[in-house]
């Protein structure tokens, strides 16, 4: 019995001594980019997740479902197919129908805020509209003569969106545009010739006057109702 008593004693000693953590061992990494193929790849990954990230961020803001894409890369990378939660030929069916989806809700939006601003807008004081649907305000009325259709005519510009976003401008390249009247988007067409040289108006141009139901390639989307500040420097 006393020998008994004795061993749980020493157990009793030794537990805590036993239970204390260990110094975790040291571990010496590898270099990751030790030939020339290494740094290829390692180039490739970081071109490739930038485009990615910039398509991600298009299509579903900052707060897109990290977890799921890089699960579905490391799926795909390293295990077999059967082990994806979509198929690859699911996959590319979804998102077909998803974009056509949120092109078609963009679609829409677009053409809501463009004729909900455009109704707005020709209640306020100063603007002027044509039957065609062009709105147009005077910012300064020049003395010169009014271009006619064949005309080239010279100008500087600005160009936005409904939401304020610049996207072209004469102004900031410092070189004046110059073009014939008869071959730009029509809204420009009609407003133009409305201006005596040396005027400067402001043009509401919707959708069906500017670049459709298809818009402009990244930077005009489709039923764009969109603002342009003109100022007419003279008839070429």
């Amino acid at each position: 019995m006393r020998k008994i008593i004795l061993v749980f004693a020493l157990l009793s000693v030794l537990a805590p001594l036993s239970a204390k953590k260990r110094p975790a061992p040291v571990v010496v990494e590898e270099p990751l980019l030790v030939s020339g193929a290494d740094s290829a790849v390692y180039s490739l990954g970081v071109t490739i997740s930038a485009q990615l990230a910039d398509n991600l961020r298009q299509l579903f803001g900052e707060n897109f479902n990290r977890k799921a894409f890089l699960q579905a890369m490391e799926t795909s990378l390293y295990e077999r197919d059967s082990a994806l939660l979509i198929s690859a030929g699911e996959a590319t069916l979804f998102l077909d129908n998803y974009m056509l989806r949120m092109q078609q809700e963009i679609m829409t939006q677009n053409q809501q805020e463009g004729e909900k601003f455009l109704a707005e807008n020709r209640q306020r004081e100063g603007v002027q509209e044509t039957a065609s649907g062009l709105q147009y305000q005077v910012v300064r009325e020049g003395n010169g003569p009014k271009p006619a259709l064949t005309d080239r005519v010279k100008v500087h510009y600005e160009g936005f969106l409904l939401s304020g976003e610049k996207f072209d401008s004469s102004v900031d390249r410092g070189e004046p545009a110059v073009f014939p009247l008869n071959q730009v988007i029509a809204g420009w067409t009609e407003g133009l010739q409305l201006m005596p040289v040396g005027s400067k108006y402001t043009l509401y141009i919707p959708y069906q006057l500017a670049y459709g139901d298809k818009g402009a390639g990244r930077v005009i989307p489709p039923y764009a109702t969109l603002i342009f500040e003109v100022e007419l420097l003279g008839i070429e």
